[in-house]
């Protein structure tokens, strides 16, 4: 079940319901989460009813329309619309996903969009992501070595480049880590499905040579060995990637050198 971390003792309820007076047929109801802390209150769900025949294909073109045309203070995150950046994750139709590459025509009956759950809201649909990206950071996302560089770039064979497939198209948009039970109860600890994939991808580098001071940081009973293999992450990633494999061979590498 999605959860959000709210205000204590609030619960969402009804908001302003924003009908379409235009006589389009072509019409679909949008429930969007609405919060703002400087109003107080509890969170509410508006509903805004939006013709499709004038509203682009995805449900990021939908919250550009309602943000544009019906209520401006509308508050969240997007960039790029191709599912490059990772700004626009969101909870769509109860799953963690980019609204820039889903289409509303995927999504039976009304449209529920809400924050990514169980992270602090700061505003109606942005998330407070400071704890991932401080996780990220303590993985230290970059090659690490200490024999002098070459002349030119660090090389390595197509195979070894091959590794880092399914690794490197990461774009922390932490749909995976948000979707996992694991993390929602042990966030401020373990470090996430999102970073440990950032972090195999490090510890799989041919070019990197800190593997042995990688592992060691991981080999903790709650970084890494708070995964309980429920593959959430898997079945949220937006661009199909496996998280809970790059889990699995950080365990199975730490294992090798016990």
């Amino acid at each position: 079940m999605v959860q959000f971390t709210l205000p204590a003792g609030s619960s969402p309820v009804k908001g302003n319901d924003h009908k379409n007076e235009t006589g389009a047929s072509n019409l679909r109801k949008f429930h969007v989460y609405r919060y703002d802390p400087d109003v107080g209150g509890n969170p509410q769900i508006d509903t805004f009813e939006l013709d499709l025949d004038t509203c682009g294909p995805m449900v990021l073109d939908a919250m550009i329309k309602i943000k544009d045309e019906i209520d401006a203070t509308l508050t969240f995150r997007r960039s790029c619309r191709e599912g490059v950046c990772g700004s626009c994750s969101f909870n769509i139709d109860g799953v963690n996903t980019l609204a820039c590459t889903k289409p509303i025509a995927e999504i039976k009956g009304d449209v529920k969009i809400y924050p990514l759950p169980h992270m602090p809201v700061i505003k109606d649909l942005v998330c407070d992501l400071n704890q991932p990206y401080a996780q990220y950071a303590a993985v230290e996302p970059w090659i690490k070595a200490d024999t002098p560089p070459p002349n030119r770039e660090r090389l390595q064979s197509p195979e070894e480049r091959a590794k880092l497939d399914g690794l490197w198209e990461c774009i922390l948009c932490f749909c995976c880590q948000t979707s996992c039970p694991s993390y929602w109860w042990n966030g401020d600890r373990f470090y996430g499905s999102a970073v440990l994939l950032q972090a195999d991808r490090w510890v799989q580098d041919s070019r990197d040579e800190a593997k042995g001071e990688r592992l060691s940081e991981l080999n903790d009973s709650y970084k890494l060995f708070r995964c309980h293999t429920i593959m959430n992450c898997t079945a949220a990633c937006p661009k199909s990637l496996n998280p809970g494999q790059s889990v699995a061979h950080l365990k199975a590498e730490i294992a090798k050198r016990e």
